[in-house]
């Protein structure tokens, strides 16, 4: 399996580590740190570093009860990262849901369109069709951002999930969008409690029937301080056992902050993998 997107037609026979690049001053976990150029484009470098096969920038914070930040304020935190990001030489994301800088992203040469909303915004659909090439992560929000967890989603999430994702899939291939564009997210905490949440870990295979490529975003969230009672600083370990989790049950992209320890930990799951039946009874070398 690929994930096409602007300049990279990447490869899915391997999990890939999309590392989490903030370019906000209210992030929930890291908010601030890389919130000027000189700092954010060290934070790109020190990823790739570290194992970042795909870098993904968000000048916007969607963390539940957040309020929207206007077009101005994130592309004046947004373009000049991006411009440099792109001479970097892996793939480059943004995260957002706002079409007019959707256009403008891609017209710079970003590789890939990370929505929330799953183009659910006026415009969205037509902004990455007019666009031959780019790649786009469909996500499953429930709600808004600034709501979100007042009133999350009831009952079994899948079926949701599924439609929602399915719906502007459609629409994308409706206006001649090629499928191998086309990457889901279940949304992780986007308007879900945390017992939905692991459903759709559990319950992984359901979504990957569809046939896209998934991407799993557990990294610090809520639902793993519900369960081990961590900070949000303090969830490296319950976030790289999540990733895991998820790859083993067929996700192709995760989107983490702790990209080196993710990549080791994947390389672990990938030797297992390389001689679970070796050739002739010989383990691989």
């Amino acid at each position: 399996m690929h994930w096409q997107t602007t300049r990279f037609r990447i490869d899915l026979s391997r999990p890939q580590v999309m590392g989490i690049v903030n370019l906000t001053p209210d992030s929930f976990s890291d908010g601030g740190r890389h919130a000027d150029v000189r700092a954010a484009l060290a934070h790109c470098e020190r990823l790739i570093e570290e194992g970042a096969d795909i870098l993904d920038l968000g000048a916007e914070s969607t963390r539940p009860g957040t309020a929207p930040v206007s077009l101005e304020d994130e592309r004046a935190r947004l373009l000049p990262v991006l411009r440099e990001a792109l001479r970097l030489g892996v793939p480059v994301s943004v995260d957002t849901y706002k079409p007019a800088l959707m256009r403008e992203v891609l017209a710079l040469g970003a590789d890939i369109v990370n929505d929330i909303w799953a183009l659910r915004q006026p415009g969205g659909f037509d902004a990455v069709a007019a666009h031959g090439a780019c790649g786009v992560c469909l996500m499953h929000m429930h709600g808004e951002p600034k709501t979100m967890q007042l009133a999350p989603l009831e009952g079994d999430p899948l079926p949701r999930v599924r439609a929602l994702l399915q719906q502007s899939t459609d629409a994308l291939v409706a206006r001649g969008v090629a499928r191998e564009r086309i990457c889901w997210d279940p949304g992780i905490g986007f308007g879900k409690t945390p017992a939905q949440n692991f459903a759709l870990l559990a319950r992984q295979e359901e979504l990957l029937a569809s046939g896209y490529p998934l991407l799993a975003g557990w990294s610090r969230k809520s639902s793993l301080g519900a369960v081990t009672g961590l900070s949000v600083q303090e969830r490296l370990v319950p976030s790289v056992a999540a990733a895991l989790l998820a790859v083993e049950r067929g996700a192709n992209i995760v989107r983490v902050h702790d990209v080196r320890e993710t990549a080791s930990a994947l390389k672990i799951l990938q030797a297992v993998r390389a001689n679970a039946a070796p050739e002739s009874g010989k383990i691989k070398p």
